[in-house]
């Protein structure tokens, strides 16, 4: 099992606890599978939503493809997910409890396969931001006396 890891969602881990992951299918275009597979791909600000017994990815920013034509795909067109119905009523359950999102993190590719890794996430107030900081500064510092 080969995995390529196109994006990753880094500032979601400084904004948010995420509590589950979860990994989902994604329904693309020709030319958004080419340009993945570039890795012109952005998580910023992107989300999942739980519509209809459906969920989609909103605001995921996949460049059009370079050497497209004019039938090239919309960079910030909403994607489908493809998951199974226990997962999707699953996580439809967490998104409506009070102070939960659903977050990408990742978007790779599993056997030729594109995936997203899905967190269900709390926000971090600016207090527990500024811990988390101090916390892995701390730890850097540990690690650099250990190397002394």
């Amino acid at each position: 099992m080969i995995v390529k890891v196109v994006c990753q969602n880094r500032k979601a881990y400084h904004d948010y606890h995420i509590e589950e992951t979860i990994e989902a299918g994604i329904a693309l275009l020709g030319t958004e599978v080419k340009s993945l597979r570039d890795g012109k791909a952005n998580l910023k600000d992107s989300y999942v939503l739980m519509k209809e017994d459906e969920a989609f990815l909103l605001n995921c920013h996949i460049s059009p493809y370079s050497h497209g034509n004019i039938l090239n795909h919309e960079p910030l067109r909403t994607r489908k997910l493809l998951m199974h119905r226990e997962e999707i009523d699953k996580l439809s359950g967490k998104a409506a409890a009070k102070g939960y999102t659903l977050i990408p993190l990742k978007i790779y590719f599993k056997d030729s396969r594109a995936k997203v890794e899905i967190g269900v996430a709390r926000g971090k107030r600016l207090f527990e931001k500024r811990e988390t900081i101090k916390e892995r500064e701390a730890k850097r510092e540990i690690e650099r006396a250990m190397k002394r």
